[in-house]
């Protein structure tokens, strides 16, 4: 528990690390977990209360450690189990909590538990993946798709099969329905919660159960939305969020209890994602939180968007709590998105101020704190299979990947000795860290302020919100926590604003953002009022 009495987790700021990209040590041009421990100091002092690392685990790389081949191990690549465990220890001596990865709806084809699978229909783990019969014709059992493109089975001459995978053909889907899976899943868990682990984000979890019939997914009404997959053809009724899904996250839950404050925050996408999120979070028996893509693939932040998102997750008894990211690794870079060019120095900063000011977790990917903008990578450098096979009507995920510049003047701007796996970006080397320490305006300063404030105030961290306005520019609402009130006022156009005059505070100013004052609503302009 918190000072305040709430869990560590209720309310944190959360740094997502995405591991090929944060520090390179050793000189191959690929971020590793000595890289991390190195710059661990840096999210410390911005004010975050918890990492998060995406996956370093034993993996082929073909969708960059989504793909694992030993839950339990390090790629070489990124180091070893020492490393992890210094990585661990320095994090908790600087007061950051550790949370990882986890995976629990496919592996990589190299696993051992699929070599085994695949030779036979008798071997002991022959029913740990999703494997069926062709139709009489031979074509699979059934119309699913997988998310990159092409049908969900790949058939296998050794055993005379089909398999499932909801991804790249390497990821073969796990049979999370049987028992063994499950047991297996949470051994993995066991192993990184005996190591100090303080938390796991569940990837991608409403994939994790299929439906057992195979039954047809029925095709989804055209919504005028562009379509690069035939995945985008259907709704995903039965190639995933299978009810018998809760059952397995409360086994979760019941393990990590076993550990204490344990975090377990789960990723929900897809076209039932606010029911799954509710569901998987509901009570005391399943998961803490849950985030799913309401901002991420957002092209506009409007007030509609955060008054409907947030309005979906009221403070009511056996509500779960919600967490928030504008950007991840798998999303264009949100400045990139939401503003124009010219612009994007005030939005960053309202931007962040709305991330802190909102009710629930606050995700914050590398280089948010920096303003780190999309870049475009050339076909010929592209890495992210989803983009290479659906070139050139996706927006790549390699965009939103790119080696976080330290240095502006270093050899590839102190990420690395070496040429890096994806470029850095040239209008990005001027966001660098170092630049930003010695500019006490700069987004890197002011993001620490916010993040100062946030835990300073029980009102943002963790108290209940009000909404009070929310027109075609301006959103308004209150934090409240323990008789303490905070008026947070937003303008989120690129143009001034009328003041709210039905909110006339008289009370003290503990955030102004791009020039705004009580009265006064300027540009991307926000204001946090103690009342």
């Amino acid at each position: 528990m918190s000072d305040s009495g709430q869990p560590w987790w209720k309310g944190a700021v959360i740094y997502q690390i995405y591991p090929r990209s944060f520090q390179d040590s050793d000189g191959d041009g690929i971020g590793d977990l000595p890289g991390i421990t190195r710059r661990l100091e840096h999210i410390a002092r911005l004010g975050a209360d918890a990492i998060w690392i995406s996956p370093f685990f034993t993996s082929p790389m073909r969708d960059f450690g989504y793909d694992i081949a030993d839950y339990c191990g390090v790629d070489p690549i990124f180091g070893t189990i020492e490393d992890f465990d210094a990585l661990v220890s320095r994090a908790h001596e600087l007061g950051l909590k550790v949370t990882i990865d986890q995976v629990y709806a496919h592996t990589s084809d190299l696993h051992d538990w699929f070599r085994e699978s695949r030779e036979n229909k008798g071997n002991p783990r022959h029913d740990w993946y999703v494997w069926a019969d062709p139709k009489p014709d031979g074509t699979p059992p059934c119309n699913w798709q997988s998310v990159f493109g092409g049908p969900a089975w790949t058939w296998d001459a050794r055993r005379g099969q089909y398999y499932m995978h909801q991804f790249l053909s390497s990821q073969p889907q796990l049979n999370v329905h049987n028992p063994k899976v499950q047991d297996a899943l949470l051994d993995a868990m066991r192993f990184w919660l005996e190591r100090g682990v303080d938390g796991f984000r569940l990837d991608a979890l409403n994939h994790a159960m299929h439906d057992p019939m195979l039954r047809d997914n029925p095709p989804a009404p055209d919504d005028g939305k562009p379509r690069t997959r035939p995945f985008d053809y259907q709704i995903r009724r039965y190639s995933q969020s299978h009810p018998d899904m809760l059952g397995f996250v409360e086994r979760i839950r019941a393990l990590t209890d076993r550990y204490g404050a344990i975090f377990t925050m789960a990723e929900v996408g897809g076209n039932r994602a606010e029911e799954e999120m509710k569901a998987y979070t509901a009570g005391e028996k399943r998961l803490n939180s849950a985030y799913g893509f309401d901002f991420l693939y957002a092209a506009a932040l409007t007030p509609a968007l955060v008054a409907e998102t947030v309005a979906r997750w009221p403070d009511k008894p056996g509500m779960g709590w919600p967490s928030w990211a504008f950007e991840n690794h798998d999303a264009p870079r949100a400045l990139s998105r939401w503003c124009a060019m010219e612009d994007r120095s005030a939005f960053a900063r309202q931007k962040m101020a709305l991330l802190v000011a909102l009710r629930g977790n606050a995700i914050l990917y590398q280089g948010e704190e920096l303003g780190i903008t999309q870049v475009d990578i050339p076909f010929e450098r592209l890495q992210d299979p989803e983009a290479i096979a659906n070139w050139p009507l996706t927006l790549s995920r390699d965009g939103a990947r790119t080696p976080l510049p330290w240095e502006a003047s270093a050899s590839e701007a102190g990420f690395s000795t070496a040429t890096p796996w994806l470029p850095l970006g040239e209008e990005n080397l001027a966001r660098a860290v170092d630049a930003q320490e010695e500019d006490p305006d700069s987004l890197l300063n002011f993001t620490r302020v916010m993040l100062a404030l946030r835990k300073e105030n029980g009102a943002l961290r963790h108290g209940g919100m009000e909404l009070l306005l929310a027109d075609e520019n301006r959103l308004v609402f209150r934090r409240d926590a323990d008789g303490n009130a905070l008026l947070c006022v937003f303008n989120l156009s690129a143009e001034a604003a009328v003041w709210p005059n039905e909110f006339a505070p008289k009370g003290e100013i503990v955030a102004a953002v791009n020039g705004a004052a009580i009265g006064t609503l300027p540009a991307y302009g926000a204001l946090i009022i103690r009342e």
